[in-house]
C-alpha cells in the first residue's frame, strides 16, 4: 500500500470511534473502554476482548454530560462521558477507569451514576501507587491490575491465562517500537507526514487492536524509510500537554511551515516511551516494572521533583530534536498541567528554549488567536 493509502485509512479510524466501535460489535468481540492514561490495556488484549481509548472528542458539545460532571473538570473527562450517554459508545462492554489526576479519580461514579438507567457498562476502578518504584509500591500495582485481571474475566467470562498476557506484553512491546519508530521518521519526513497527519496515525492506535494497527504501521515505516532526505526550509518544534488532536489547530501548524520535531504529549508519545520487561517470570509484575519505570510526566509523583527533571527533561527534548522551539497546549482546568507551568517555564528559559504556551479545551471552535500566537512564534524562531 502507498503512504497515502495506509494514512488515509487510519486517520479514518481516528476520526470515527464509534464506527470502528459498531465494526468491532457487529464481529461479536467484546470492546472495553480506557479512559486516559496508563492503564493496562494489555490484560485486556490478553482477555480476548478490544481496548478502545476514551480522549473525548473535538467535534461534540457537552451537554448531557453536565448533569453528572462538575463545571471545572477538563473536556476530556466530560466529552467521554457524554460519548457514553449519546450513543456514541454506549455499546462498550465496560470501562476501567485510572485515577491519575483529581478530574479521574471520581469518574467512575460519574460513569456508574450516569450509565445505571441503562443496566450494564460495568466500570472498574484503577487506583495507580504514587510510590511506584520501591517494592511495596510495585506490590500495590499488581494487587490494583489482578483486581482489573478479574473484573474481565468477569466481563469476558472466560480465565486470563499467564500465557496470554505474555503474548500481549510482546504485541505491545512491537507496537510501541513501531510507534517509536514512526515518530522518529516522521520528523525526518516532516515534508510528507504534516502535523495533522502525523497526529491521526498516532490517534488511531488507541481505536484498534494492536496487532493490526502495528502490521499497517510497520508498512507506513517501511515506506517512508524509502523516501529521500528532506530538505526542510520551515521551522521545527517540540509539543507538549495532555492532548493536541484538533485538525483544526494542527493545521495551523502546515500554513505556517511549521513541523512537528517530536513530543512530549500523553495521548501521543507518552503512552510508549517504555516497554514491559517480557524477561519476567510473573507478566503481572511485569506490567507493574513497566508502570514504575514511566517518568517525566506532570501525572506521576517525582522524589526529585526539587531538581527540576521534567523541565530539564522537555527542555533537552527540544534540542536532541533539532526542534527551534516549543508549543504548549495546556488542557483547560488542568490544575497539575498550571501548577506545573511555572518550574517547566524556568528550565525553558535557563536552557534557552524559546516557547508559547496556549489554552485549550475541545470545545474550541474559533483558533483565530491561536493562529495568530503560533504564526507570531513561526516568525520568530525562522529571524533566528
Amino acid at each position: 500500500m502507498s503512504i497515502e493509502s495506509i494514512i488515509s485509512e487510519l486517520a479514518s479510524i481516528a476520526a470515527h470511534p464509534g464506527k470502528q466501535l459498531a465494526d468491532f460489535k457487529a464481529q461479536g468481540k467484546k470492546v472495553i473502554g480506557i479512559l486516559p492514561y496508563y492503564a493496562p490495556e494489555e490484560l485486556v488484549y490478553a482477555a480476548g476482548m478490544v481496548p478502545m481509548g476514551i480522549w473525548g472528542s473535538n467535534d461534540k458539545t457537552i451537554s448531557m454530560a453536565k448533569e453528572y460532571c462538575a463545571t471545572f473538570y477538563c473536556t476530556i473527562a466530560q466529552l467521554g462521558l457524554e460519548m457514553l450517554l449519546d450513543g456514541t459508545l454506549d455499546q462498550l462492554d465496560g470501562v476501567i477507569t485510572p485515577t491519575i489526576c483529581d478530574t479521574l479519580r471520581p469518574m467512575s461514579q460519574n460513569i456508574r451514576v450516569a450509565m445505571a438507567k441503562y443496566e450494564k457498562m460495568p466500570t472498574i476502578f484503577l487506583a495507580h501507587p504514587q510510590n511506584r518504584k520501591p517494592a511495596y509500591g510495585l506490590k500495590f500495582c499488581v494487587d490494583q491490575y489482578t483486581n482489573i485481571r478479574k473484573a474481565l474475566e468477569e466481563i469476558s467470562g472466560a480465565p486470563i491465562t499467564d500465557e496470554a498476557i505474555q503474548n500481549a506484553i510482546k504485541v505491545y512491546n512491537k507496537s510501541r517500537a513501531a510507534r517509536r519508530e514512526f515518530v522518529k521518521l516522521a520528523s525526518e519526513h516532516c515534508d510528507v507526514i504534516t502535523p495533522t497527519k502525523r497526529s491521526a496515525v498516532l490517534k488511531a492506535s488507541w481505536f484498534m487492536l494492536k496487532d493490526e494497527y502495528t502490521e499497517k504501521l510497520e508498512a507506513l515505516n517501511e515506506e517512508l524509510k524509502k523516501l529521500p532526505a528532506c530538505d526542510w526550509k520551515g521551522v521545527k518544534v517540540v509539543t507538549s500537554g495532555i492532548i493536541c488532536d484538533n485538525p483544526t489547530l494542527l493545521k495551523i501548524f502546515e500554513d505556517n511551515n511549521v513541523a512537528i520535531a517530536a513530543d512530549d504529549v500523553a495521548q501521543e508519545s507518552r503512552s510508549f516511551r517504555a516497554d514491559a520487561p517480557e524477561d519476567q517470570a510473573d507478566p503481572m509484575m511485569a506490567l507493574a516494572l513497566q508502570f514504575a519505570s514511566l517518568d517525566h510526566d506532570v501525572l506521576l509523583y517525582d522524589e526529585h521533583s526539587s531538581e527540576n527533571r521534567r523541565g530539564e527533561f522537555v527542555a533537552n527534548m527540544v534540542k536532541e530534536n533539532g526542534a527551534q522551539g516549543l508549543i504548549l497546549f495546556m488542557q483547560q482546568f488542568c490544575d497539575p498541567e498550571e501548577m506545573e507551568y511555572p518550574s517547566l517555564k524556568k528550565a525553558l528559559d535557563e536552557a534557552g528554549v524559546m516557547h508559547i504556551k496556549l489554552g485549550i479545551d475541545q470545545q474550541m471552535r474559533d483558533f483565530g488567536q491561536a493562529a495568530t500566537a503560533i504564526q507570531a512564534f513561526a516568525d520568530v524562531l525562522k529571524s533566528l
